[in-house]
């Protein structure tokens, strides 16, 4: 049985690259939830009807935040990278190329990274 979320023959994936894709595509599931509802609770007149799904949405943000960290947990550039995007003010595309340069907050190199993360540009890498 084939699945969306393979591109390549699931019999030649190794059983943790499946797991990440299984994760991935948990990840887009729960978006895509979290999406429809946002879109209900922006139409529904019933004050008792949206608290029920803003709470379903809520179950949803969760679960999408812990698909995201198991993925982190295991593509450790991918958090590095987040790390210097997330939970900052500021001009997030700023930030995002900052962290791909290895850069630190202050505009500096990342120490001991030479201004990178030690593994080539990201750019067209999906990333």
């Amino acid at each position: 049985m084939e699945f969306d979320q393979y591109h390549e023959p699931p019999e030649e994936l190794s059983p943790e690259l499946r797991t990440k894709a299984r994760l991935f595509a948990s990840l887009a599931e729960e978006a895509e939830a979290i999406n429809w509802y946002e879109q209900r609770l922006s139409v529904e007149p019933d004050a008792e009807a949206r608290s029920i799904m803003a709470n379903a949405q809520h179950e949803e943000f969760k679960h999408f935040a812990m698909d995201l960290e198991f993925l982190f947990r295991r593509m450790p550039v991918w958090r590095q990278l987040a790390e210097g995007v997330l939970f900052k003010d500021g001009d997030i595309v700023e930030h995002g190329e900052a962290a791909e340069a290895g850069e630190d907050e202050d505009g500096s190199n990342q120490e001991g990274s030479g201004g990178s993360l030690g593994i080539g540009s990201l750019k067209g890498a999906g990333l």
